[in-house]
């Protein structure tokens, strides 16, 4: 049996120009036969295409790469529920960029691991530049502020609880509003916190008034209040500046949940919604969102670098005391996890080659967009709008329908792959959700859109 040939190397490039070609191909017939956003037929269909393309998955004697490569990959464009059609729109799931896919992949031949320097010396320094470059980006004014890098908004939040756990010897209250993403609570049963302190957000925003009388309810404990700067539901950004006030007046901690609005910092237009963001202790970034990025591409940034300290830790193989003492930068502390691919470079690469005007106006595009959208709901005839857009997404819903049919009309559009809608409750009822984060996407996509949930509502 022949060796299989190597990525990395200076061989690699020769033995990945072939697997390329192919992979490009069945990338390009893949979208081709899916025809739309999502496959049709729902999960059974795709998952009976899977079995075919896989079957054997594990067979005594390998088919070579041709026969693997490129029918698996043809199943799973098939198959996909694909960001960059227009009408992929129910989740804060972005089309990447394809500057940024195309680093990933060098990133995946080299395959540095982030948890010493002897694995990844070029890529380690790579993510201390992002991580000071994004830190500093959303604490211009702070001494020393630093950031790490994260799988995600959920593993973002999970240490900011976790960092402001070790800061008091008590146990910690974690307070949040409704509105806010289901890892918080989540991320407090995981680190052993009491159950969180959930407030009412009836306005879609945490209120500062409703934040002080639940915080004089607390008084006496250590609290970290959770604010939101873009709820997964429909964008809304809480008031930072009085949510701030109120936490300092109390004593409290305040990490910013901006794993969707973050990048709002990017535009000259819209950073205004996202004052007093500075003032948190420590927030949550995520540019697999409005970044653009391929997922993984998380951020959690702090105010001050020695927030970070509970998370140091010593495994004498990695980083040992004497080589840190010798120079050897040590990484381990800048995660809780050990194996960690290069997901700063891709980034890296992306912010280098747009700079801030260019995220910056892709950032408005897709908040544009949304606006449009509005518009067009507001004046159609058999639709309701639920509220103007904070940032990219937009609920709507058939006028008069009830809950069952709105949900049976995002169902409908799923199970024929013509749309990808999410759904969200507001007001006490079930809203279809539009999440545009496609700057490709055109006025006449939308109102294909509005067509299709026109046209599949029950009369």
């Amino acid at each position: 049996m022949n060796t299989p040939p190597l990525a990395g190397g200076t061989a690699g490039p020769d033995a990945l120009a072939p697997l390329l070609a192919a992979v490009l191909d069945a990338l390009r017939t893949g979208a081709l036969d899916r025809g739309g956003p999502l496959p049709a037929g729902g999960p059974t269909t795709t998952a009976r295409r899977v079995h075919t393309a896989a079957h054997p998955l594990l067979p005594d004697h390998g088919t070579g790469p041709d026969a693997a490569l490129g029918p698996l990959v043809h199943a799973l464009t098939q198959g996909a529920a694909d960001p960059a059609d227009p009408l992929c729109a129910a989740h804060l799931h972005a089309p990447p960029l394809a500057l940024a896919a195309a680093a990933d992949l060098a990133a995946s031949v080299l395959n540095p691991s982030l948890d010493s320097w002897d694995q990844a010396p070029a890529a380690s320094a790579l993510e201390a530049e992002l991580t000071r470059t994004l830190a500093r980006e959303t604490y211009p004014a702070a001494d020393h502020p630093d950031a790490l890098l994260t799988t995600g908004g959920t593993e973002a939040n999970q240490l900011a609880l976790l960092l402001a756990r070790e800061r008091h010897p008590t146990p910690l209250h974690v307070v949040h509003g409704a509105n806010a993403h289901h890892s918080l609570p989540r991320a407090a049963w995981l680190l052993g916190l009491p159950a969180t302190h959930p407030v009412s957000t009836p306005t879609g925003t945490l209120d500062p008034e409703a934040l002080h009388h639940t915080l004089t309810r607390l008084t006496g404990h250590p609290v970290l209040v959770a604010a939101t700067a873009g709820t997964t539901d429909s964008g809304a950004i809480d008031p930072l500046p009085a949510l701030a006030d109120v936490c300092a007046a109390h004593g409290a901690d305040l990490h910013v949940d901006a794993a969707y609005g973050g990048p709002l910092l990017f535009s000259d237009h819209r950073k205004h919604a996202l004052h007093g963001l500075d003032r948190a202790h420590s927030v949550t970034l995520d540019l697999h969102k409005l970044g653009w990025q391929p997922v993984a591409a998380g951020i959690l940034a702090v105010h001050h670098t020695g927030r970070l300290d509970p998370l140091q830790h010593t495994a004498d193989y990695l980083n040992s005391h004497d080589d840190t003492e010798a120079g050897l930068p040590d990484l381990l502390g800048r995660s809780l996890r050990t194996t960690r691919r290069p997901d700063a470079f891709k980034m890296a690469v992306t912010l280098r080659a747009l700079g801030r005007d260019g995220l910056g106006a892709l950032v408005d595009q897709v908040c544009d967009l949304a606006a449009t959208l509005a518009d067009k709901i507001h004046h159609h005839p058999a639709l309701t709008l639920h509220a103007r857009p904070a940032l990219s997404t937009v609920l709507f819903r058939p006028t008069d329908a009830e809950d069952d049919q709105v949900a049976a009309v995002r169902r409908t559009l799923l199970d024929d792959g013509h749309a990808v809608l999410g759904r969200a409750r507001a007001d006490g009822r079930l809203w279809l959700k539009a999440t545009l984060l496609n700057p490709h996407t055109q006025p006449g996509d939308l109102d294909r859109m509005l067509k299709l949930v026109e046209g599949h509502t029950p009369r």
